[in-house]
């Protein structure tokens, strides 16, 4: 009888808890890219950030939302692939704009030179649209004629997921290769790991498809190995590389 009276109280909250966990479902992915997002068009500069986390994240939601006419899973899923998609645009523009007003060599690179010695590394954000969207209409057509394959389902499913849970390999590559994370914000990464471990135990508790759960774990394991690099890097700073002189004339090129 207690419990029937408290009815009217629990079935709310309940949806109330709901709702707000598919919200941040959605939107707390977007949110560890904000700071990042303000320190690049603070500093003007980009170089510490890696815009192969924006192909790998671009890459692998285009292929859940796909994944998702194969085999509907929770929309809040669906929602947070369309929102991250537009987020690592916006993050591209940025960057490119950034970088071109920056760079002394002013040889125009597009997607349309088809060279691989630039992939990725265009002077126009139009041309990473292009790109995208020759990826999304190739993978469309080829889940539009394989729809029906169980198999072909569920290995996208896993493409999907698997792609994902590499987000953080190229900034994790990147700051081996400089012995550094300056440039970098700590405050995406701690975001990317509270984030991934809400998600990974979000996928748990809702039955998600087994991909979605391993693959949410390799990414916090990734997250971490980033945070450990920013500790040993800190604790253990590059020495700084002599400079030589500059001609002006240099200078003014």
């Amino acid at each position: 009888m207690e419990a029937e009276g408290l009815d009217w109280l629990l079935v709310p909250l309940h949806r109330l808890v709901s709702w707000g966990a598919a919200a941040a479902m959605v939107f707390g992915g977007v949110v560890p890219y904000i700071p990042q997002y303000r320190d690049i068009r603070r500093t003007q500069n980009a170089d510490g950030f890696s815009t192969h986390v924006c192909l790998v994240l671009l890459v692998a939601n285009i292929l859940r939302i796909l994944f998702w006419f194969g085999r509907r899973f929770e929309s809040p899923l669906l929602w947070q692939s369309i929102v991250m998609t537009l987020t690592m645009l916006l993050m591209l523009k940025l960057c490119t704009e950034v970088r071109v007003a920056n760079e002394l060599n002013l040889k125009r690179r597009s997607f349309a030179d088809f060279d691989p010695h630039h992939f990725w590394h265009w002077s126009s954000f139009g041309d990473y649209v292009q790109c995208v969207l020759a990826f999304t209409g190739v993978a469309g057509y080829v889940t539009y004629l394989s729809i029906d394959s169980a198999l072909f389902v569920e290995t996208l499913g896993f493409l999907a997921v698997l792609t994902e849970a590499m987000l953080g390999v190229p900034q994790l590559y990147r700051n081996y290769c400089h012995r550094s994370t300056e440039g970098m914000s700590l405050k995406m990464v701690l975001m990317w790991t509270s984030g991934d471990t809400f998600k990974t135990a979000y996928f748990l508790l809702n039955g998600a498809p087994l991909q979605f759960s391993v693959c949410g774990l390799l990414q916090v394991l990734v997250d971490l190995a980033i945070l450990g690099q920013a500790y040993i890097f800190a604790c253990h700073p590059q020495k700084p590389a002599p400079h030589t002189a500059h001609p002006a004339s240099a200078k003014a090129l």
